[in-house]
């Protein structure tokens, strides 16, 4: 156990708050009566003591502790999600926005240049620096460069940098952030786009996959290896999308 395990293990701190202790130790140091202390001092409030709240409520205003209520299942899922089970949709966004930064001009200072697969497909893109996503995506891009047979879906990439509201919503997308990337849409589901309609409350069902290609589960599992979640797991879902979130994994 390195010293910031054995740090964060002894004190009394609930586990959700040790993963992110963990996940982004270049921000997050400690934790003090019920509030994330961040490395330059700020204090935020953990838990909202909130106990019932609505799939709604916990998207439009959750606490940082809402964010795990929803564990994320690493490897191959074959069952479609239970109604409203979006395991990492559930966004505290001021973290985020303290993290990454809070306006475009703020993110912008952080964003990074990189050829995505330079072998397979060479297409640059723009993703931020802040907790190394440059440098996951770069090994993820060199492991994936290696596979010949995944190009049709590594090519024509959808989208990573781009300050937006998720459509819909007045909920920032984490694609504000550079820290998330979409894949080749021509082999994505997205729910919105299946009930034509931004409706979070709508009954969704499966997809009909019957006519399009699927991502691999090789792609899957690389990104998830370097902290990536996939929005492929969620009853939301949307299949193009990988988000860092290093804490949920």
């Amino acid at each position: 156990m390195n010293v910031l395990a054995q740090s964060v293990a002894a004190k009394d701190t609930p586990v959700f708050v040790k993963k992110l202790i963990v996940a982004y130790p270049d921000f997050i140091k400690d934790y003090n009566n019920g509030f994330v202390i961040w490395n330059d001092g700020t204090k935020m409030l953990a838990d909202d003591k909130l106990k019932t709240k609505s799939y709604t409520q916990l998207l439009e205003n959750p606490s940082l502790k809402d964010e795990f209520l929803q564990i994320y299942p690493k490897g191959i899922v074959t069952a479609f999600p239970e109604k409203d089970y979006d395991p990492g949709r559930i966004r505290y966004e001021p973290f985020f926005l303290k993290m990454y930064g809070a306006t475009q001009k703020e993110v912008s200072k952080h964003i990074v240049r990189i050829k995505w697969c330079p072998k397979l497909v060479g297409q640059y893109i723009n993703v931020t620096s802040i907790n190394g996503v440059d440098k996951r995506i770069k090994a993820i891009s060199a492991e994936l460069d290696e596979h010949p047979e995944l190009k049709e879906y590594l090519k024509n990439i959808g989208g990573t940098f781009n300050w937006r509201k998720i459509s819909g919503t007045n909920r920032q997308s984490t694609h504000s952030f550079g820290n998330t990337i979409d894949l080749n849409t021509q082999y994505a589901n997205y729910w919105q786009w299946t009930c034509n309609c931004n409706d979070e409350t709508i009954d969704l069902v499966k997809p009909n996959n019957t006519n399009k290609k699927q991502i691999p589960q090789v792609i899957i599992d690389i990104f998830e290896k370097n902290g990536f979640i996939w929005g492929g797991k969620w009853y939301h879902y949307d299949t193009m999308h990988f988000e860092y979130r290093p804490e949920l994994l």
